[in-house]
């Protein structure tokens, strides 16, 4: 009997160690990511939009998020591209990616105003991820491997 309860008490020990454990670690994780998403709040509002529209393309050539959401990332992408740069990527070629990644999303608008057929749509948008990734990995410092949302 007396063994049983101190199993149990070194169970329940261990597992408030790993817990504790896990909580520092997770939250180191969101600071550090909270105070990069601060510093570039344009990058995070243009990619919620983007994650939005590009998803259900990717995931089942759903068109239809981005189509309607192409001009309001056109705004976006046109916003961050006047945005201040914070230090770590105030280069001559991330001013660069944005201001193409800035004509290639309202490219995409017009695109898509004109009534293109999906596989114009698609390959569009499917550059404008790659662009905004390659803005995503100057920021992140290395390549950044794309998750789902």
């Amino acid at each position: 009997m007396k063994t049983s309860k101190l199993s149990y008490l070194l169970i329940l020990i261990f597992c408030g160690l790993l817990s504790c454990t896990s909580k520092t670690e997770s939250t180191e994780t969101t600071e550090s990511v909270s105070t990069d998403s601060e510093e570039w709040k344009e990058m995070d509002s243009f990619h919620m939009i983007m994650a939005e529209a590009f998803h259900p393309y990717k995931d089942s050539t759903n068109l239809a998020p981005a189509k309607k959401l192409a001009e309001e990332m056109a705004t976006e992408a046109e916003k961050w591209a006047a945005a201040e740069l914070p230090e770590k990527v105030n280069t001559d070629a991330v001013k660069e990616n944005l201001q193409k990644l800035k004509t290639d999303t309202r490219a995409l608008a017009d695109l898509i105003k004109s009534g293109a057929d999906d596989a114009a749509v698609g390959s569009s948008l499917n550059a404008l991820h790659d662009s905004f990734h390659s803005i995503m990995e100057a920021w992140h410092g290395d390549k950044h491997e794309h998750e789902k949302h």
